[in-house]
């Protein structure tokens, strides 16, 4: 039934209420109110014996004058009253007065040979309904609104919005609606051909049926933030022209015991019937934790998983209807969605390589005017380990930063500012004081140094003391020449040693350390930590791993396993404390050896604020030719 044609009992209900309201206290009034006369005229009318009838009710009374009593309406021309042949009977001859309180008017009318009585007040039905539904009204309105909004527009609202909590929120869009295409996409590499294996079950099912191949029953993309999880997910719906249910593993929880299961169950019945079909589930880790957790056990999200588990691969075939989850936290969910039947396939959506980042400033530049100079390849390679979201954030702030100075295009420089802030923040006007702008020189230019001395250390590409919105009073800020995906024991202790050549500085030429290497020491212990527990690094412990199950990670450090022995931790600390110092000793070293580049650096950057890699580079090279 269209929507325009849908009826409701509660419809009719407001239109006799509206209806009863407006007999009751607009016409009935009107009504009574025409024939009205005060009640001395009442009582005059009755003195002169004009009265023929009289009905008396609780709050009125009622009377017809006698024919004669009437007023003569005929007609008088020349001074002559004209008579008709049939008398004319006159229309106002009933008359009404608001009862007073009157002892003796009984009396009075039992004198006379006038014919009065009374009439009894009788409540209709709807007069009764209306008595305890009106009272009762604005109780009932509030109800109306407020479980309306609690069930949902998903529902439909209105009335039923109170059946609705077990409504799926999911978002049904049909295929071409999503609007994006894997063209739109750029970077997605092995995952886009994976999908499109995907695309071609649901576009030619019978190509694969005479060989007896089943459909996936669901795929899940893994990956960071910001790699276009739920992009590919669209992308695929799009190129395969089939319905698409959106939702977040989020909105199956409720505070009602019960409800994320039943919103699983009709989530899969609407989705049986637009078969084929995608259900996408974007973090799905907030229902498909695994129950193993006993630590954050919850009832209703374990209902609500159970349900999930049974939905995809139960008693009951789900023939097209294919489940895509996204999450970037694959380690925490149950084994039981994991297993083949269930999720059938992990696509792992990994940070783009160089031409992967190439592609998506390609896509996201479509729109943008760029200066004639601009090398969208160089850029993508100084932006190694940045995600899709990453660089269309860039794209973005690049042509904030145009338009700002209101400029036709573009420029190279744009982009340069474009990925300063997103990796160091928005630059504070704040002047530092002398001394403390002096102490930042020499940390960052310690930095600077210790990776440009240390061989296989990524290229400084600028050196600021600028403070940063992010709370960075400066910073250095490096740029691999190339994608890394694997990092060698060396490589490891010489990115600590350039972690704390700021520290090293401060210790070099002001003979104490400060607050400012807070982070650094806290990036560098990490990075030990991970080399002692997780990596094997370490002599004293062999080739071991201490390191805990992922799931089991507290604000994203790594943990020790439970198991670990006291004397263990003991020495597991100890290698920690051990290359953090080896780093710290490094560095030092290194600065002491080039001490005077160091000098004139710092002194450089308080002049300038602001240094290259080829203005620090320079130095480097003067003090190599002496």
């Amino acid at each position: 039934m269209d929507k325009g044609q849908k009826f409701s009992v509660w419809y009719f209900f407001i239109a006799v209420v509206l209806a009863w309201l407006f007999a009751e206290y607009v016409y009935k009034p009107y009504a009574e109110s025409k024939g009205e006369v005060p009640y001395s005229e009442f009582l005059a009318d009755l003195e002169n014996k004009s009265i023929e009838t009289v009905d008396i009710t609780e709050n009125r009374i009622t009377y017809t004058l006698k024919e004669s009593a009437s007023p003569d309406k005929r007609p008088i021309i020349g001074g002559v009253i004209f008579s008709s042949t049939k008398k004319a009977k006159n229309p106002e001859t009933i008359k009404s007065v608001v009862r007073v309180t009157d002892p003796l008017l009984i009396d009075r009318l039992a004198h006379t040979d006038i014919k009065f009585g009374g009439i009894a007040q009788r409540d209709t039905i709807l007069d009764l309904i209306m008595g305890i539904m009106l009272p009762l009204l604005p109780l009932l309105i509030i109800w109306y609104f407020l479980f309306r909004n609690i069930g949902g527009s998903g529902a439909g609202g209105g009335i039923g919005g109170i059946f609705s909590f077990a409504r799926s929120r999911a978002k049904e869009l049909q295929g071409e609606m999503t609007g994006v295409h894997f063209s739109d996409i750029g970077g997605a590499g092995e995952a886009e051909v994976e999908l499109r294996e995907i695309i071609d079950f649901l576009k030619e099912p019978e190509r694969f049926d005479k060989f007896g191949a089943k459909l996936p029953r669901g795929v899940l993309l893994v990956g960071p933030p910001g790699t276009g999880k739920t992009l590919l997910a669209k992308a695929t719906a799009g190129e395969a022209g089939v319905p698409f249910f959106f939702i977040t593993g989020s909105s199956f929880v409720e505070m009602f015991v019960g409800v994320g299961a039943a919103r699983v169950r009709d989530l899969f019945d609407q989705a049986k019937k637009k078969a084929p079909c995608i259900i996408f589930v974007d973090e799905i880790d907030a229902i498909g934790q695994s129950r193993m957790n006993t630590f954050n056990s919850n009832s209703e999200q374990e209902n609500t998983l159970n349900q999930l588990l049974a939905e995809m691969d139960g008693f009951e075939d789900n023939n097209g209807v294919v489940i895509m989850g996204a999450t970037n936290r694959p380690e925490i969910l149950d084994q039981a969605l994991m297993r083949p039947g269930r999720f059938d396939r992990q696509i792992q959506v990994v940070l783009p390589t160089e031409e992967g980042r190439e592609e998506i400033l390609k896509i996201h530049t479509k729109k943008i005017p760029l200066a004639p100079e601009i090398d969208l390849r160089a850029i993508a390679k100084v932006t190694p380990g940045f995600s899709g979201a990453d660089i269309a954030n860039i794209a973005n702030e690049a042509a904030l930063l145009a338009a700002r100075r209101k400029a036709e295009k573009v420029s190279t420089n744009d982009f340069d500012l474009a990925i300063e802030r997103v990796i160091a923040g928005l630059q504070r006007k704040t002047p530092l004081t002398p001394e403390v702008r002096k102490k930042v020189a020499y940390h960052e230019t310690g930095h600077a140094l210790v990776a440009c001395y240390l061989p296989g250390s990524d290229p400084v590409h600028k050196v600021s003391i600028i403070p940063t919105t992010k709370g960075a009073l400066g910073y250095t800020m490096q740029m691999p020449t190339e994608d890394q995906y694997l990092i060698s024991e060396s490589e490891l202790k010489n990115k600590m040693a350039v972690m704390l050549g700021g520290r090293a500085a401060e210790l070099l030429i002001f003979n104490e350390a400060s607050t400012g290497a807070s982070n650094d020491l806290e990036r560098a212990t990490e990075t030990a930590r991970r080399m002692v527990i997780e990596f094997g690094m370490s002599s004293a412990l062999g080739p071991v791993r201490y390191a805990a199950p992922a799931m089991m990670y507290l604000g994203g450090a790594v943990q020790i396993r439970d198991d670990t022995g006291d004397a263990t931790a003991v020495v597991i600390d100890e290698e920690i404390k051990k290359l953090v110092t080896e780093a710290q000793d490094c560095a030092l070293k290194i600065l002491k050896e080039h001490e005077h580049v160091l000098h004139e650096v710092a002194e450089t950057l308080q002049e300038k604020e602001v240094i290259n890699n080829e203005e620090i580079q320079a130095f480097v090279d003067k003090e190599e030719k002496k």
